[in-house]
């Protein structure tokens, strides 16, 4: 990009990325996060010395590749917190995006660039990746729909990992149309579709951990939904998401170790201090615990699972509040983490699909309603995702 007044786009120099002449997506533009491959292009992962480590990339990733093979062209490479292990979309080394739908507040995070160039229009759609809320933070914060796929549906080869038993290639746009023309694309026929008349579940812990300004405009839109589409069901889809949270924590701290401890041991970079505490965090976390973890995800899979069956969505808010300040404090976020990282549980431990919906514009900036559907029901979860989006901007009588 050489106009780029949000500070989404690496400024790397342009290398080719041919699309072919004609396809699916011909005519769309995209934008791909810099922790995916891209050949002619190094992968960054938004720290300066894997930068310099990372060499220019002589292959491109099969998912960026099966873009451009259905005509999409390629806008360039997008901004990412370092080493993709964060959710609010700063960065001390290469500064953080603008966020279009609410300047002077957060773009959320890690996919910060990739939300924000979608946001402002630079590109039709744009790859992200979500392993703890990666991607659905930044759609919420920007106001465009995103999709955390079902774990493994995309294939994630070329893309650098971070928590590989729940690091996920998922993309933003603008509107449910171009998600789905882009699922199309990508994910192939749903194993598991959903019924015509899906089934609505909300668990009132999840909208719980809303604050008192993202409560009210939530509520309103669950009503209009509701009006539209048929009753909800209340339900409990987390048994107790403080534990689910821990268990998250503890396994995604100790694989992000393990992914990267050569590289930080060898070159000692400079990073972001709570990233810095948090890969330490991994050091800690004993064969006991990370087993304990395991098995509590594994149960809460099997749990969602028959709560779900082949017909039921759960509806939940995507963030627990509009977008904080850019210039607040970390050490004052610590609450704003834990409430997002509950709520990003469910679908991170399930490894079920998730679509994120904007449907409110406030003063304070966007939030993001979502869908979390069974195992293998992306498609027709989006398809759903559109009939909510045009529910939930319908005004009530």
């Amino acid at each position: 990009m050489r106009e780029d007044p949000y500070r989404a786009f690496m400024p790397y120099p342009d290398a080719s990325a041919p699309s072919a002449p004609a396809g699916a997506l011909q005519g769309l533009s995209f934008a791909v996060k810099d922790v995916i491959d891209v050949a002619g292009y190094p992968t960054g992962c938004g720290n300066p010395v894997k930068l310099a480590a990372s060499g220019v990339r002589a292959k491109t990733a099969p998912v960026v590749q099966t873009l451009l093979d259905a005509g999409a062209r390629f806008a360039g490479k997008t901004q990412t917190d370092e080493f993709a292990y964060s959710i609010l979309g700063r960065n001390i080394h290469f500064g953080s995006p603008v966020n279009p739908a609410a300047p002077g507040r957060i773009s959320g995070g890690s996919s910060s660039g990739s939300a924000v160039a979608v946001a402002a229009r630079q590109v039709d759609f744009a790859l992200g990746t979500d392993t703890a809320g990666s991607l659905r933070a930044p759609a919420s914060y920007c106001g465009v729909f995103g999709i955390r796929p079902t774990w493994g549906r995309v294939d994630t080869a070329g893309v650098e990992p971070l928590s590989p038993s729940y690091d996920t290639v998922g993309w933003f746009a603008r509107s449910a149309e171009t998600l789905a023309a882009v699922g199309d694309v990508l994910l192939g026929d749903d194993p598991t579709p959903l019924p015509g008349a899906a089934r609505f579940l909300v668990d009132r812990a999840c909208f719980g951990l809303a604050r008192p300004e993202a409560a009210a405009a939530l509520e309103v839109a669950l009503r209009r939904v509701e009006l539209r589409l048929g009753c909800f069901d209340i339900a409990a889809a987390a048994p107790n998401l403080d534990n689910l949270c821990w268990a998250l924590r503890h396994m995604q701290s100790w694989e992000a170790w393990e992914a990267h401890k050569t590289f930080i041991e060898r070159h000692a970079p400079v990073m972001n201090a709570s990233l810095a505490e948090r890969f330490a965090s991994g050091k800690d976390v004993t064969e006991t615990l990370l087993a304990e973890s395991r098995a509590l995800a594994a149960r809460f899979r099997n749990h969602l699972a028959d709560l779900l069956g082949e017909g039921t969505v759960l509806v939940l808010p995507t963030m627990p509040s509009p977008p904080p300040f850019l210039a607040e404090a970390e050490a004052s976020m610590e609450d704003f983490r834990n409430r997002t990282l509950r709520l990003m549980c469910p679908s991170s431990l399930s490894g079920f699909p998730q679509v994120t919906i904007p449907v409110h514009d406030g003063e304070t900036g966007p939030l993001g309603l979502s869908l979390l559907g069974p195992a293998g029901s992306d498609r027709s979860l989006i398809q759903l995702a559109a009939r909510v989006a045009e529910a939930a901007r319908e005004r009530i009588a």
